[in-house]
């Protein structure tokens, strides 16, 4: 807990029983109250790992991709009472550490989104990240500041924290399933001016570290620049989309999905 706020990880974890481990074992136990594991349909055992650890595990009878995981996640934390909602990736890609900083801002009040950016003040390429990517990353985000309209330096972390009220105002259930929810979260955010800050992270690829195929790269970036045409469409009254207006979908009340949940009480 901190600020008085009820402070709640989600991790997305497919196949990551060999980092799991080491990446709740790193978390700030003086910060984070719970850990909701969402095990996206392994094979390894990533599930039983997040048990034994005491996590709150759940587990997705099918694989859903990247953001069914997200959507489980936070509409899991939200039922579970959490105030601020702090992702990190089960692979062990971004240092668990950084979790206070993150949601110290939001419990603070100063944001109501912060992302962990590996741009801010450090060249990502010196933690391992390919030339290819770093290219990409910075092409696209410069496109998605330009069309959306706000001064973000990544786009694309994977490292991020949101407030219980953000999580329960964005349309989140309209999102994709896959990898491009990421984006379409921050246009949302972007539309409904909520303040997003950003933090320093350290770049990190390692061998056992998670990494999107040159196939799925291709359609994650089509599918960025669709997401900032989309919403430059919807200021600009040419096509209506409900995942910036009341019609959308959100994540409470719950909506029915397959899911197992088992709690093993507080993390040792």
């Amino acid at each position: 807990m901190l600020d008085r706020k009820r402070v709640v990880v989600i991790m997305p974890a497919y196949n990551v029983a060999g980092t799991l481990e080491r990446t709740v074992r790193e978390l700030p136990a003086q910060v984070v109250d719970e850990v909701v594991v969402v095990d996206d349909c392994s094979s390894d055992g990533t599930g039983d790992v997040g048990l034994a650890l005491g996590c709150h595990v759940v587990r997705h009878p099918k694989n859903r991709g990247y953001g069914g995981v997200q959507k489980t996640g936070y509409r899991v934390a939200l039922e579970r009472g959490a105030d601020v909602v702090v992702m990190v990736h089960g692979d062990y890609q971004y240092s668990p550490r950084l979790v206070t900083s993150v949601a110290a801002l939001l419990t603070a009040g100063a944001y109501d989104a912060v992302l962990a950016s590996r741009m801010l003040a450090q060249d990502p390429r010196r933690g391992g990240m390919p030339l290819y990517k770093f290219v990409a990353n910075r092409v696209l985000t410069g496109f998605e500041n330009t069309v959306i309209g706000a001064r973000l330096s990544e786009y694309h972390t994977g490292y991020r924290g949101f407030s219980r009220h953000l999580l329960e105002t964005l349309a989140l259930e309209e999102n994709s399933d896959d990898f491009v929810f990421d984006n379409q979260m921050i246009a949302q955010m972007v539309h409904a001016g909520f303040r997003i800050g950003e933090i320093s992270c350290p770049t990190r690829y390692e061998s056992d570290s998670s990494s999107m195929s040159f196939r799925k790269g291709v359609r994650y970036g089509l599918g960025v620049v669709g997401t900032a045409l989309e919403l430059w469409a919807h200021r600009n009254g040419v096509r209506t989309s409900a995942r910036y207006d009341d019609r959308g979908r959100r994540l409470v009340p719950e909506a029915p999905i397959p899911l197992r949940a088992v709690n093993l009480g507080d993390r040792p």
